[in-house]
């Protein structure tokens, strides 16, 4: 099944206890994390649904449960999905050719349905709201639908959710 067929993707458990991606739902013993439906097209954010309030980006919960960051790479507008069991920033390999990020090192990445070839990249600008990173490492994927902004961009903030809404800010 391709990318453009896959409608769910499910975010599971292993046997191991490793994180994976896969398309079928995830069994009862290895009880799902999170699932979204692929969009039929890129999602279009509302600007005025998030916010930056005294240098703390806002961001509201969507109808599906997960939380979305307009961000830019290399001044190219991405829109990230907020996952929090991602230890990496994750493109698709169209994101990252569109931002002109080229692989580095291939890597091989286990998952419920097998192994799957990705890379290693640098993203050297990433813009989300008013925080800008530089040289942020990334894993490009070939069949991910939508990027991900993983643990190792998030846990340079404070990022506190309470009542459908997400506050990320600098820590202190």
């Amino acid at each position: 099944m391709t990318a453009a067929q896959a409608e769910t993707v499910y975010k599971c458990r292993n046997p191991q206890g490793d994180l994976v991606y896969q398309q079928i739902p995830c069994t009862k013993e290895n009880a799902s994390v999170s699932s979204w439906a692929t969009p039929s097209a890129a999602p279009q954010m509302d600007d005025t649904a998030d916010a930056v309030v005294d240098g703390v980006l806002i961001l509201n919960q969507r109808q599906n449960g997960h939380y979305l960051l307009n961000g830019k790479i290399k001044d190219k507008s991405l829109t990230f999905v907020i996952d929090t069991g991602a230890s990496a920033v994750s493109l698709s390999r169209s994101a990252a050719m569109s931002a002109q990020i080229y692989c580095r090192d291939q890597i091989l990445m286990r998952t419920a349905n097998g192994s799957t070839s990705a890379c290693t990249a640098i993203i050297p600008s990433l813009e989300l709201g008013p925080f800008k990173l530089k040289n942020v490492p990334a894993i490009i994927m070939p069949n991910l639908d939508q990027p991900l902004l993983g643990m190792n961009v998030l846990q340079n903030f404070r990022v506190e959710q309470e009542n459908g809404e997400m506050r990320i800010s600098l820590q202190r």
